[in-house]
Parts: C-alpha cells; sequence; structure tokens
C-alpha cells in the first residue's frame, strides 16, 4: 500500500476558472448512429477465450440475437458466465474492440506508480514500448494507451476535515491529459476516497469528466466507512457505491452527447465489493472489474480466477506490478501469458 503523503498545507479547489475556460467546447463528441452487435458479439466470445468447441456453440447462440432489436446479451450461452448477459452499450463504446494498456500512479510520488518514476517523456515511451507489446501478443483486437492518474489519493493523515484523502491540483490533472494527447491516447482519473465519499468527490472531478477521452477509476481499497485510517484495514465498496459512480457518468454522457464511460473497479479481495451481482451496468457505462493484486503469477491468477472472472459484471482488468510482482524471483507476466485467462482481460494496468 503506498501513500502520496501530505505534501499540501490545504486543499486545492478541483477545477480553476482558467483550466475550465481552456477546456471549454471540448467536452462533446459525435456519437456513432448504432452499435454492431454482430461485431460486438462476436468480439465478445472471443476474449470469453473458451476451447473451440464451445466458441462454436457461442457462435451460434450470437447469431440468433445480432439483430439490432436485440437489448441484452441474455440468449446467448445461458450455460456459460462469459459473455456477460448484460446491456449492450451505445455506440462509440471502445471496449470490447480495443484493449487498454495504462501506466497507473501519481506524479508527486515515486512510490505509487511508474507515472511518477519517471519523467513524461520517459514514461510515455515506456507505455508505447508496452503497448507494442500487447498488440504484437494480440494482432485482432487495436491497443489504447492510457495514462492512469491518481486524482484522489488516499492519505496517512487526516488532513483539515479529517477524510484522510487529497486531492489533485488542476495542473497535475492537467499534465495527465497533455501527456494522454501526445500518444492518442485515454486518460483515466482514479480515486481513493478515503473517509470521504464518492457523492463528495466525483462531482468535484466532472469538468474533466464531461471530456470524451477521460475515464473514471475507484480503489475500494481506501474507501472507508468507520474512521479508520487507510491502510490499517482493506476498505470496500458496496454495489450501491458502484452503482453511484456509474450513473453519475452516464448523466455527464447524456448531457454531453458522449459515447460510453469506462468505470474501473479494483479489487483483490471478496470483500472488497459487496453484492456484486446488484452492478448494473448502463448503455452509457461500461463497467471493468480489475484485479489488483500482487505476487507471482499463481497467486495473481487465482485471484482472478476467484474474485473477477468468478464473479463476472461486465469487462475485466488485469494489473502488473513492476516491482512487487518479482519480489519471489519469479519474472512478472507476459502478455502471452495474461491472455490465457478465461477471459481475455481487456484492461491492462501497469504500476
Amino acid at each position: 500500500m503506498f501513500y502520496l503523503g501530505d505534501l499540501f498545507p490545504s486543499e486545492y479547489h478541483l477545477v480553476s476558472a482558467d483550466v475550465a475556460k481552456s477546456l471549454s467546447g471540448t467536452s462533446s463528441a459525435p456519437v456513432v448512429a448504432s452499435l454492431d452487435i454482430a461485431a460486438y458479439n462476436k468480439k465478445l466470445i472471443q476474449i470469453a477465450n473458451y476451447p473451440s468447441s464451445t466458441t462454436a456453440h457461442l457462435t451460434a447462440s450470437s447469431s440468433a440475437t445480432s439483430d439490432a432489436s436485440s437489448s441484452s446479451l441474455a440468449a446467448i450461452a445461458p450455460r456459460h458466465p462469459w459473455p456477460v448477459k448484460t446491456v449492450y452499450p451505445n455506440a462509440g463504446a471502445l471496449l470490447p474492440f480495443n484493449r487498454i494498456v495504462a501506466y497507473y500512479g501519481n506524479f508527486y510520488s515515486t512510490s505509487m506508480g511508474v507515472l511518477g518514476q519517471y519523467p513524461p517523456a520517459e514514461a510515455l515511451s515506456r507505455l508505447q514500448a508496452a503497448a507494442a507489446q500487447w498488440q504484437a501478443a494480440d494482432p485482432s483486437t487495436p491497443v489504447i494507451p492510457a495514462i492512469d492518474y491518481i486524482a484522489v489519493t488516499a492519505q496517512g493523515s487526516p488532513g483539515a476535515d479529517g477524510k484522510y484523502r487529497l486531492r489533485m491540483p488542476d495542473s497535475q490533472i492537467q499534465q495527465a491529459i497533455s501527456m494522454a494527447a501526445e500518444i492518442n491516447g485515454i486518460v483515466i482519473l482514479d480515486v481513493q476516497v478515503g473517509d470521504s465519499t464518492l457523492q463528495a468527490e466525483l462531482p468535484l472531478l466532472a469538468q474533466y469528466l464531461k471530456l470524451p477521452q477521460v475515464h473514471l477509476a475507484i480503489d475500494p481499497e481506501f474507501a472507508m466507512h468507520n474512521g479508520e485510517k487507510p491502510g490499517t484495514v482493506i476498505g470496500t465498496f458496496d454495489a450501491t457505491d458502484i452503482n453511484y459512480a456509474a450513473n453519475f457518468l452516464a448523466g455527464l454522457v447524456k448531457a454531453n452527447n458522449l459515447p460510453p464511460k469506462i468505470l474501473v473497479v479494483h479489487r483483490f479481495t471478496e470483500d472488497m465489493v459487496t453484492h456484486y451481482k446488484n452492478i448494473t451496468p448502463l448503455p452509457e457505462v461500461e463497467i471493468v472489474m480489475d484485479m489488483d493484486g500482487w505476487g507471482p503469477p499463481a497467486k495473481k491468477v487465482g485471484t482472478y480466477t476467484n474474485f473477477i472472472a468468478g464473479e463476472p459484471v461486465q469487462f475485466t482488468g488485469f494489473k502488473l506490478f513492476y516491482k512487487n510482482d518479482i519480489k519471489s524471483g519469479i519474472p512478472m507476466m507476459t502478455p502471452e501469458q495474461v491472455l490465457k485467462l478465461t477471459p481475455q482481460p481487456v484492461f491492462i494496468q501497469y504500476q
């Protein structure tokens, strides 16, 4: 567990007038007229990564539900957990047609992830190299690079309002947006609420989340509920919290005529996410449950199998740690190894 530390004497107002002015006029994007449901179903079957005999059955089921009038995946593979039976996204959805490869961290900290370990130019070069590895490992799925920036960080001390979290200033979030633009990538704003709430934090990020290239991640590990200090216990989000975040994003999508947003939920234990069956993907929001645990490959695969693949929501992600994954002396998992998972993750995060 890593913390940014108490770097600032007071919290920053998240969106300054200058930044808001500079971003005006860029918060909407045309939405494609309709989703290609047949192509969507076909890609879901591919990433489900079942044996060929099962894939043939899924393909036959998909053909019967590929017309534009279908509103869910309920008729596809009723005996299999993947693909997940849920709503189709609106047109313009990034998933599952692409794989997102993200670099994670905070620019103020060298211990929270790779974004803070290298100068921006070097971080971008390394990210592009990682994206190229994934593209080579799976040429059928285009790779989109992402800057996954921790915009609200859990803290080891309570701060002036006792919430154990720190909001990042405008300049740092704008840096993440600018870096992503250099490589035609997207931005993911990561939120660690501490003793605050999503209801208090997400509206302060709306100025950024309404941009078409900016998406959201939330971290249950640092969501405290009884005044605990982050890091002393593993936090939790309920389905109601995750649904709040999804509905918040959906509201921005509707108000600004945007293609669907991505909502990433980090997870490495069962209790970090409760009542997963009540999590509700929306046409405006694609939900990724991201395996956030570190360790040797066998441990990571076990966590993924039990808490991500075993409790299906919509899409899956997989986190790779440049340092922590190799502490046992076993090399970090390669793209080829991760692609053997069922289902194949469409979101890859490097810390």
